[in-house]
């Protein structure tokens, strides 16, 4: 790890998305709450939030920051399913790890809750995909 002792301890805030395309007919089952393992997106909210908090343990070269905000949203859209994950800390490194590890494993939790409804005939994933993941803002801000 780099040493960040000498930086000022300041609020850290970062916003990360990314999105999961799933077929229509699992986005229904998913608004309807009709999927076997549970309340995917309850799940996945919970699942990034614990996601975050682990981040300096999965990165090897992460700090482990004292987060003081985490925040999971996950919008329904026609195509699947967008999830915004946003972070807060008072410290002295920035907190974007963090939400891109919340972001990743929310949408992972939702792959692996729909995964059985996704499957074609002969068990592969054909449209189901997860991309777009990515830091949409990162603020350091001293006031």
């Amino acid at each position: 790890m780099i040493d960040i002792s000498g930086k000022d301890i300041v609020l850290r805030e970062a916003i990360a998305e990314g999105f999961i395309k799933l077929k229509k007919d699992t986005i229904e089952k998913i608004t309807k709450r009709e999927i076997e393992k549970g309340d995917v997106i309850a799940t996945a909210k919970v699942a990034g939030i614990l996601a975050a908090k682990k981040t300096h343990e999965l990165l090897p070269m992460c700090h482990p920051i004292p987060l003081e905000y985490i925040n999971v949203e996950i919008e329904i859209e026609n195509d699947g399913l967008k999830v915004v994950s946003t972070v807060r800390a008072h410290y002295r490194t920035g907190v974007e790890m963090e939400a891109l590890t919340a972001t990743s494993i929310a949408l992972l939790t939702i792959w692996d809750m729909v995964k059985k409804y996704e499957k074609d005939e002969e068990g592969q994933y054909p449209l189901t995909e997860i991309s777009k993941i990515r830091v949409v803002s990162k603020i350091k801000s001293y006031g």
